[in-house]
Protein backbone atom coordinates (compact mmCIF):
# COMPACT_ATOMS: atom_id res chain seq x y z
CA UNK A 1 0.00 0.00 0.00
CA UNK A 2 2.83 2.39 0.85
CA UNK A 3 4.43 1.80 -2.56
CA UNK A 4 1.13 2.60 -4.28
CA UNK A 5 0.81 5.84 -2.29
CA UNK A 6 4.37 6.85 -3.22
CA UNK A 7 3.73 6.12 -6.89
CA UNK A 8 0.59 8.27 -6.76
CA UNK A 9 2.45 11.16 -5.08
CA UNK A 10 5.19 11.08 -7.72
CA UNK A 11 2.69 11.02 -10.58
CA UNK A 12 -0.18 12.97 -9.02
CA UNK A 13 -0.26 15.64 -11.74
CA UNK A 14 -0.26 13.03 -14.49
CA UNK A 15 -3.15 11.18 -12.83
CA UNK A 16 -5.13 14.42 -12.51
CA UNK A 17 -4.56 15.26 -16.17
CA UNK A 18 -5.61 11.78 -17.25
CA UNK A 19 -8.87 11.88 -15.30
CA UNK A 20 -9.58 15.40 -16.57
CA UNK A 21 -9.69 14.11 -20.16
CA UNK A 22 -11.21 10.70 -19.31
CA UNK A 23 -14.55 9.89 -20.92
CA UNK A 24 -14.96 10.23 -24.72
CA UNK A 25 -12.98 7.17 -25.84
CA UNK A 26 -14.31 4.93 -23.07
CA UNK A 27 -17.93 5.90 -23.72
CA UNK A 28 -17.55 5.47 -27.49
CA UNK A 29 -16.03 2.01 -27.11
CA UNK A 30 -18.52 0.89 -24.46
CA UNK A 31 -21.45 2.00 -26.63
CA UNK A 32 -20.39 -0.63 -29.17
CA UNK A 33 -21.99 -3.05 -26.71
CA UNK A 34 -25.48 -1.75 -27.51
CA UNK A 35 -28.50 -4.06 -27.75
CA UNK A 36 -27.63 -5.33 -31.23
CA UNK A 37 -24.05 -5.83 -30.06
CA UNK A 38 -25.20 -7.91 -27.08
CA UNK A 39 -27.27 -10.05 -29.44
CA UNK A 40 -24.28 -10.59 -31.73
CA UNK A 41 -21.91 -11.56 -28.91
CA UNK A 42 -24.54 -13.83 -27.36
CA UNK A 43 -25.15 -15.61 -30.66
CA UNK A 44 -21.39 -15.91 -31.23
CA UNK A 45 -20.91 -17.61 -27.88
CA UNK A 46 -23.94 -19.87 -28.33
CA UNK A 47 -23.04 -21.03 -31.83
CA UNK A 48 -19.24 -21.09 -31.74
CA UNK A 49 -18.31 -21.56 -28.09
CA UNK A 50 -15.01 -20.39 -26.63
CA UNK A 51 -12.96 -20.32 -29.90
CA UNK A 52 -14.61 -17.06 -31.03
CA UNK A 53 -12.67 -15.38 -28.21
CA UNK A 54 -9.56 -15.61 -30.40
CA UNK A 55 -11.21 -13.35 -32.99
CA UNK A 56 -12.40 -11.00 -30.23
CA UNK A 57 -8.81 -10.54 -29.06
CA UNK A 58 -7.63 -9.25 -32.46
CA UNK A 59 -10.78 -7.20 -33.00
CA UNK A 60 -10.00 -5.41 -29.74
CA UNK A 61 -6.59 -4.37 -31.06
CA UNK A 62 -8.12 -3.19 -34.34
CA UNK A 63 -10.73 -1.17 -32.45
CA UNK A 64 -8.04 0.49 -30.34
CA UNK A 65 -5.92 1.46 -33.35
CA UNK A 66 -8.76 2.91 -35.43
CA UNK A 67 -10.35 4.88 -32.59
CA UNK A 68 -6.98 6.28 -31.54
CA UNK A 69 -6.55 7.59 -35.08
CA UNK A 70 -9.95 9.30 -34.95
CA UNK A 71 -9.22 10.92 -31.61
CA UNK A 72 -5.72 12.04 -32.68
CA UNK A 73 -6.94 13.61 -35.93
CA UNK A 74 -9.67 15.60 -34.19
CA UNK A 75 -7.45 16.88 -31.36
CA UNK A 76 -4.67 18.02 -33.71
CA UNK A 77 -6.86 19.57 -36.42
CA UNK A 78 -9.46 20.87 -33.90
CA UNK A 79 -12.10 19.63 -36.31
CA UNK A 80 -14.39 16.66 -36.33
CA UNK A 81 -14.27 14.00 -39.04
CA UNK A 82 -17.37 15.47 -40.69
CA UNK A 83 -15.78 18.92 -40.84
CA UNK A 84 -12.67 17.53 -42.52
CA UNK A 85 -14.61 15.50 -45.09
CA UNK A 86 -16.69 18.55 -46.06
CA UNK A 87 -13.63 20.83 -46.18
CA UNK A 88 -11.36 18.54 -48.23
CA UNK A 89 -13.88 16.61 -50.34
CA UNK A 90 -16.86 18.91 -50.81
CA UNK A 91 -20.49 19.16 -49.78
CA UNK A 92 -21.70 16.45 -52.20
CA UNK A 93 -19.53 13.78 -50.59
CA UNK A 94 -20.53 15.04 -47.14
CA UNK A 95 -24.25 14.79 -47.97
CA UNK A 96 -23.86 11.26 -49.36
CA UNK A 97 -22.02 9.98 -46.30
CA UNK A 98 -24.38 11.73 -43.89
CA UNK A 99 -27.48 10.23 -45.53
CA UNK A 100 -25.95 6.74 -45.34
CA UNK A 101 -24.91 7.32 -41.72
CA UNK A 102 -28.36 8.68 -40.77
CA UNK A 103 -30.27 5.73 -42.24
CA UNK A 104 -27.91 3.16 -40.72
CA UNK A 105 -28.03 4.90 -37.33
CA UNK A 106 -31.83 4.98 -37.43
CA UNK A 107 -31.86 1.21 -37.84
CA UNK A 108 -29.57 0.86 -34.82
CA UNK A 109 -31.72 3.22 -32.73
CA UNK A 110 -34.87 1.24 -33.58
CA UNK A 111 -33.20 -2.00 -32.50
CA UNK A 112 -32.02 -0.35 -29.26
CA UNK A 113 -35.55 0.90 -28.48
CA UNK A 114 -36.80 -2.63 -29.02
CA UNK A 115 -34.41 -3.61 -26.22
CA UNK A 116 -36.73 -1.79 -23.78
CA UNK A 117 -39.70 -3.67 -25.22
CA UNK A 118 -37.91 -6.99 -24.95
CA UNK A 119 -36.72 -6.40 -21.39
CA UNK A 120 -40.24 -5.39 -20.32
CA UNK A 121 -41.64 -8.63 -21.72
CA UNK A 122 -38.95 -10.75 -20.04
CA UNK A 123 -39.45 -9.08 -16.65
CA UNK A 124 -43.26 -8.93 -16.95
CA UNK A 125 -43.36 -5.12 -16.98
CA UNK A 126 -45.77 -2.94 -19.02
CA UNK A 127 -44.11 -2.33 -22.38
CA UNK A 128 -45.32 1.12 -23.48
CA UNK A 129 -44.91 2.79 -20.04
CA UNK A 130 -41.34 1.47 -19.77
CA UNK A 131 -40.45 2.74 -23.26
CA UNK A 132 -41.98 6.16 -22.52
CA UNK A 133 -40.15 6.46 -19.17
CA UNK A 134 -36.79 5.52 -20.66
CA UNK A 135 -37.15 7.88 -23.63
CA UNK A 136 -38.30 10.78 -21.44
CA UNK A 137 -35.26 10.20 -19.22
CA UNK A 138 -33.02 10.33 -22.29
CA UNK A 139 -34.62 13.57 -23.51
CA UNK A 140 -34.36 15.17 -20.08
CA UNK A 141 -30.68 14.62 -19.37
CA UNK A 142 -29.46 15.28 -22.94
CA UNK A 143 -31.51 18.44 -23.54
CA UNK A 144 -31.66 19.88 -20.04
CA UNK A 145 -28.22 18.73 -18.94
CA UNK A 146 -24.77 19.53 -20.28
CA UNK A 147 -21.65 17.76 -21.51
CA UNK A 148 -20.42 16.81 -18.04
CA UNK A 149 -23.77 15.37 -16.95
CA UNK A 150 -24.16 13.37 -20.16
CA UNK A 151 -20.63 11.98 -19.85
CA UNK A 152 -21.09 11.03 -16.19
CA UNK A 153 -24.41 9.27 -16.82
CA UNK A 154 -22.88 7.33 -19.70
CA UNK A 155 -19.92 6.31 -17.55
CA UNK A 156 -22.29 5.28 -14.75
CA UNK A 157 -24.37 3.26 -17.20
CA UNK A 158 -21.22 1.41 -18.18
CA UNK A 159 -21.16 -0.08 -14.68
CA UNK A 160 -24.26 -2.10 -15.54
CA UNK A 161 -22.13 -4.20 -17.85
CA UNK A 162 -20.82 -5.80 -14.66
CA UNK A 163 -24.03 -7.88 -14.79
CA UNK A 164 -22.49 -9.91 -17.62
CA UNK A 165 -19.53 -10.80 -15.42
CA UNK A 166 -21.93 -12.11 -12.78
CA UNK A 167 -23.87 -14.09 -15.39
CA UNK A 168 -20.65 -15.61 -16.71
CA UNK A 169 -19.43 -16.73 -13.29
CA UNK A 170 -22.84 -18.19 -12.43
CA UNK A 171 -22.65 -20.24 -15.63
CA UNK A 172 -19.62 -22.14 -14.20
CA UNK A 173 -17.53 -21.99 -17.41
CA UNK A 174 -14.25 -23.73 -18.04
CA UNK A 175 -12.03 -20.69 -17.43
CA UNK A 176 -8.88 -22.53 -18.41
CA UNK A 177 -10.25 -23.32 -21.87
CA UNK A 178 -11.71 -19.82 -22.23
CA UNK A 179 -8.37 -18.11 -21.53
CA UNK A 180 -6.46 -20.49 -23.82
CA UNK A 181 -8.86 -19.64 -26.67
CA UNK A 182 -7.74 -16.03 -26.52
CA UNK A 183 -4.37 -17.26 -27.78
CA UNK A 184 -5.56 -19.88 -30.28
CA UNK A 185 -8.92 -21.57 -31.11
CA UNK A 186 -9.05 -24.96 -29.41
CA UNK A 187 -11.09 -27.42 -27.36
CA UNK A 188 -13.71 -28.54 -29.90
CA UNK A 189 -14.03 -30.55 -33.10
CA UNK A 190 -13.21 -28.09 -35.90
CA UNK A 191 -15.19 -29.21 -38.94
CA UNK A 192 -15.43 -27.36 -42.30
CA UNK A 193 -19.01 -26.41 -41.41
CA UNK A 194 -17.83 -24.96 -38.11
CA UNK A 195 -15.12 -22.87 -39.78
CA UNK A 196 -17.68 -21.50 -42.22
CA UNK A 197 -19.85 -20.41 -39.30
CA UNK A 198 -16.78 -19.06 -37.53
CA UNK A 199 -15.83 -16.80 -40.43
CA UNK A 200 -19.36 -15.49 -40.96
CA UNK A 201 -20.18 -14.86 -37.30
CA UNK A 202 -16.67 -13.55 -36.67
CA UNK A 203 -17.26 -10.95 -39.35
CA UNK A 204 -20.48 -10.04 -37.58
CA UNK A 205 -18.59 -9.57 -34.31
CA UNK A 206 -16.14 -7.32 -36.13
CA UNK A 207 -18.98 -5.33 -37.69
CA UNK A 208 -20.78 -4.72 -34.41
CA UNK A 209 -17.55 -3.72 -32.60
CA UNK A 210 -16.06 -1.33 -35.16
CA UNK A 211 -18.78 1.01 -36.44
CA UNK A 212 -19.09 4.08 -38.71
CA UNK A 213 -20.90 6.12 -36.06
CA UNK A 214 -18.14 5.35 -33.56
CA UNK A 215 -15.61 7.30 -35.61
CA UNK A 216 -17.80 10.38 -35.85
CA UNK A 217 -18.76 10.26 -32.19
CA UNK A 218 -15.28 9.87 -30.74
CA UNK A 219 -13.91 12.86 -32.67
CA UNK A 220 -16.90 15.12 -32.00
CA UNK A 221 -17.36 14.16 -28.35
CA UNK A 222 -13.65 14.71 -27.73
CA UNK A 223 -13.87 18.19 -29.23
CA UNK A 224 -17.02 18.97 -27.24
CA UNK A 225 -15.07 18.11 -24.09
CA UNK A 226 -12.53 20.74 -25.22
CA UNK A 227 -9.51 18.50 -24.72
CA UNK A 228 -6.25 20.37 -25.33
CA UNK A 229 -4.03 18.97 -28.10
CA UNK A 230 -1.15 19.00 -25.63
CA UNK A 231 -2.89 16.21 -23.71
CA UNK A 232 -3.01 13.90 -26.69
CA UNK A 233 -0.88 11.22 -25.00
CA UNK A 234 -3.46 10.91 -22.21
CA UNK A 235 -6.28 10.69 -24.76
CA UNK A 236 -4.41 7.94 -26.58
CA UNK A 237 -4.03 5.97 -23.35
CA UNK A 238 -7.74 6.37 -22.63
CA UNK A 239 -8.61 5.25 -26.16
CA UNK A 240 -6.67 2.01 -25.69
CA UNK A 241 -8.24 1.54 -22.26
CA UNK A 242 -11.74 2.06 -23.69
CA UNK A 243 -11.18 -0.52 -26.40
CA UNK A 244 -9.94 -3.04 -23.85
CA UNK A 245 -12.85 -2.36 -21.50
CA UNK A 246 -15.59 -2.77 -24.08
CA UNK A 247 -14.34 -6.17 -25.20
CA UNK A 248 -13.55 -7.14 -21.63
CA UNK A 249 -17.30 -7.14 -21.05
CA UNK A 250 -17.92 -8.71 -24.46
CA UNK A 251 -15.63 -11.54 -23.33
CA UNK A 252 -17.99 -12.32 -20.44
CA UNK A 253 -21.09 -12.10 -22.67
CA UNK A 254 -19.57 -14.74 -24.91
CA UNK A 255 -18.42 -16.90 -22.00
CA UNK A 256 -21.90 -16.80 -20.39
CA UNK A 257 -23.58 -18.17 -23.52
CA UNK A 258 -20.74 -20.49 -24.53
CA UNK A 259 -20.77 -22.17 -21.10
CA UNK A 260 -24.53 -22.69 -21.11
CA UNK A 261 -25.98 -22.72 -24.63
CA UNK A 262 -23.09 -23.95 -26.79
CA UNK A 263 -22.17 -26.86 -24.53
CA UNK A 264 -25.84 -27.89 -24.36
CA UNK A 265 -26.42 -27.41 -28.11
CA UNK A 266 -29.22 -24.85 -27.61
CA UNK A 267 -30.03 -22.76 -30.68
CA UNK A 268 -30.11 -18.99 -30.16
CA UNK A 269 -31.37 -16.27 -32.52
CA UNK A 270 -31.13 -13.07 -30.48
CA UNK A 271 -29.77 -11.49 -27.30
CA UNK A 272 -33.11 -11.59 -25.51
CA UNK A 273 -33.29 -15.32 -26.01
CA UNK A 274 -29.94 -15.62 -24.26
CA UNK A 275 -31.36 -14.18 -21.04
CA UNK A 276 -34.15 -16.77 -21.05
CA UNK A 277 -31.99 -19.67 -22.17
CA UNK A 278 -29.23 -19.32 -19.57
CA UNK A 279 -31.69 -19.32 -16.64
CA UNK A 280 -31.89 -23.14 -16.29
CA UNK A 281 -28.08 -23.31 -16.14
CA UNK A 282 -27.01 -20.11 -14.37
CA UNK A 283 -30.07 -19.27 -12.29
CA UNK A 284 -32.89 -16.71 -12.35
CA UNK A 285 -30.77 -13.87 -10.97
CA UNK A 286 -28.14 -14.30 -13.68
CA UNK A 287 -30.85 -14.32 -16.35
CA UNK A 288 -32.49 -11.20 -14.88
CA UNK A 289 -29.18 -9.34 -14.78
CA UNK A 290 -28.50 -10.37 -18.37
CA UNK A 291 -31.92 -8.92 -19.32
CA UNK A 292 -31.27 -5.67 -17.45
CA UNK A 293 -27.92 -5.48 -19.18
CA UNK A 294 -29.72 -5.59 -22.54
CA UNK A 295 -31.95 -2.67 -21.48
CA UNK A 296 -28.93 -0.67 -20.33
CA UNK A 297 -27.19 -1.45 -23.62
CA UNK A 298 -30.22 -0.09 -25.46
CA UNK A 299 -30.14 3.07 -23.33
CA UNK A 300 -26.45 3.73 -24.08
CA UNK A 301 -26.90 2.89 -27.74
CA UNK A 302 -29.79 5.33 -28.24
CA UNK A 303 -27.90 8.21 -26.62
CA UNK A 304 -24.52 7.64 -28.27
CA UNK A 305 -25.75 6.69 -31.75
CA UNK A 306 -28.30 9.52 -31.69
CA UNK A 307 -25.63 12.04 -30.70
CA UNK A 308 -23.23 10.72 -33.34
CA UNK A 309 -25.81 11.58 -36.03
CA UNK A 310 -26.39 14.98 -34.47
CA UNK A 311 -22.69 15.79 -34.23
CA UNK A 312 -22.13 14.61 -37.82
CA UNK A 313 -24.97 16.81 -39.12
CA UNK A 314 -23.53 19.84 -37.34
CA UNK A 315 -20.09 19.22 -38.82
CA UNK A 316 -21.17 18.29 -42.33
CA UNK A 317 -23.37 21.36 -42.69
CA UNK A 318 -21.51 23.88 -40.54
CA UNK A 319 -24.12 24.27 -37.81
CA UNK A 320 -23.12 25.15 -34.25
CA UNK A 321 -24.10 22.50 -31.76
CA UNK A 322 -22.85 21.40 -28.36
CA UNK A 323 -24.16 19.65 -25.26
CA UNK A 324 -22.99 22.70 -23.33
CA UNK A 325 -25.21 25.01 -25.41
CA UNK A 326 -28.78 25.63 -24.18
CA UNK A 327 -31.71 24.49 -26.29
CA UNK A 328 -32.61 28.00 -27.51
CA UNK A 329 -29.09 28.47 -28.95
CA UNK A 330 -28.73 25.02 -30.55
CA UNK A 331 -32.29 24.16 -31.56
CA UNK A 332 -31.34 22.29 -34.73
CA UNK A 333 -28.74 20.24 -32.84
CA UNK A 334 -31.29 19.09 -30.25
CA UNK A 335 -34.23 18.76 -32.67
CA UNK A 336 -32.28 16.32 -34.83
CA UNK A 337 -31.55 14.24 -31.74
CA UNK A 338 -35.21 14.32 -30.63
CA UNK A 339 -36.44 13.57 -34.16
CA UNK A 340 -34.39 10.40 -34.44
CA UNK A 341 -35.75 9.04 -31.17
CA UNK A 342 -39.37 9.85 -32.04
CA UNK A 343 -39.08 8.25 -35.49
CA UNK A 344 -37.35 5.20 -34.02
CA UNK A 345 -39.93 4.75 -31.25
CA UNK A 346 -42.84 5.17 -33.68
CA UNK A 347 -41.52 2.38 -35.88
CA UNK A 348 -40.47 0.11 -33.00
CA UNK A 349 -43.98 -0.05 -31.46
CA UNK A 350 -45.90 -0.66 -34.69
CA UNK A 351 -47.50 -4.13 -34.48
CA UNK A 352 -46.43 -6.51 -37.21
CA UNK A 353 -43.35 -4.55 -38.28
CA UNK A 354 -40.46 -6.89 -39.11
CA UNK A 355 -37.86 -5.34 -36.83
CA UNK A 356 -35.34 -8.02 -37.71
CA UNK A 357 -35.34 -6.87 -41.34
CA UNK A 358 -34.77 -3.30 -40.18
CA UNK A 359 -31.78 -4.47 -38.16
CA UNK A 360 -30.47 -6.44 -41.14
CA UNK A 361 -30.84 -3.44 -43.47
CA UNK A 362 -28.98 -1.17 -41.05
CA UNK A 363 -26.14 -3.70 -40.77
CA UNK A 364 -25.81 -3.87 -44.55
CA UNK A 365 -25.70 -0.08 -44.83
CA UNK A 366 -23.19 0.10 -41.98
CA UNK A 367 -21.03 -2.36 -43.88
CA UNK A 368 -21.23 -0.21 -47.01
CA UNK A 369 -20.50 3.02 -45.10
CA UNK A 370 -17.52 1.89 -43.02
CA UNK A 371 -14.84 1.46 -45.75
CA UNK A 372 -15.08 5.01 -47.21
CA UNK A 373 -15.09 6.49 -43.70
CA UNK A 374 -11.85 4.69 -42.90
CA UNK A 375 -10.44 5.75 -46.25
CA UNK A 376 -10.96 9.40 -45.25
CA UNK A 377 -9.71 8.81 -41.71
CA UNK A 378 -6.46 7.20 -42.83
CA UNK A 379 -5.95 9.85 -45.50
CA UNK A 380 -6.25 12.63 -42.91
CA UNK A 381 -4.04 10.82 -40.38
CA UNK A 382 -1.33 10.37 -43.03
CA UNK A 383 -1.44 14.02 -44.14
CA UNK A 384 1.60 15.85 -42.77
CA UNK A 385 0.14 19.24 -43.74
CA UNK A 386 -2.71 18.97 -41.26
CA UNK A 387 -1.18 16.54 -38.74
CA UNK A 388 2.43 17.75 -38.60
CA UNK A 389 4.57 15.57 -36.34
CA UNK A 390 1.44 13.72 -35.20
CA UNK A 391 0.80 12.05 -38.55
CA UNK A 392 0.87 8.26 -38.75
CA UNK A 393 4.32 6.70 -38.61
CA UNK A 394 5.15 3.86 -40.99
CA UNK A 395 3.84 1.20 -38.63
CA UNK A 396 0.58 3.07 -38.00
CA UNK A 397 0.19 3.80 -41.70
CA UNK A 398 0.58 0.24 -42.89
CA UNK A 399 -1.23 -1.30 -39.95
CA UNK A 400 -4.14 1.04 -40.64
CA UNK A 401 -4.11 0.20 -44.35
CA UNK A 402 -4.01 -3.53 -43.59
CA UNK A 403 -6.74 -3.15 -41.01
CA UNK A 404 -8.88 -1.21 -43.47
CA UNK A 405 -8.51 -3.95 -46.08
CA UNK A 406 -9.63 -6.51 -43.48
CA UNK A 407 -12.56 -4.31 -42.44
CA UNK A 408 -13.55 -3.77 -46.07
CA UNK A 409 -13.50 -7.49 -46.83
CA UNK A 410 -15.33 -8.24 -43.58
CA UNK A 411 -17.97 -5.63 -44.36
CA UNK A 412 -18.51 -6.96 -47.88
CA UNK A 413 -18.74 -10.58 -46.72
CA UNK A 414 -21.07 -9.62 -43.86
CA UNK A 415 -23.32 -7.65 -46.21
CA UNK A 416 -23.31 -10.51 -48.76
CA UNK A 417 -24.11 -13.14 -46.15
CA UNK A 418 -26.81 -10.98 -44.51
CA UNK A 419 -28.58 -10.28 -47.82
CA UNK A 420 -28.56 -13.83 -49.15
CA UNK A 421 -29.17 -15.69 -45.90
CA UNK A 422 -32.19 -13.76 -44.62
CA UNK A 423 -34.38 -13.09 -47.63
Amino acid sequence: MEKIINIYKRNRIKFLIFFSIFGPATITAMADNDASGVATYAIAGAKLGYPILFALFWITILLAITQEMGMRVSLITRKGLGDLIREFHGVEVAIFIFIALFIANMGTIIVDIVAFKTTAQMLNLPVIPLIVIMLMAIFAFVIKGNYKLTQNIMLFSSLFYLSYIFSAFKANPNWNVAIKNLVWPQGINFTPAYWKEYIIIGLGVLGTTITPWGQFFISSFGLDKKINAGKILYSQIETYWGAFLTDFFSFFMIVATAATLFVNNIILTDGAGAAKAIEPFAGKLAAMLFALGIMNAGFMGIVIVGLSTTYAFSEFFGITGSLDSPYNKSKIFYLIFIGQIIIGASIAVIPGVDLFKIAVASQVLNAMTLPPIFYFLIKFANNSEIMGKYKNNKFQKWFAVGGTIIITLASLFTAFYTIFSYK
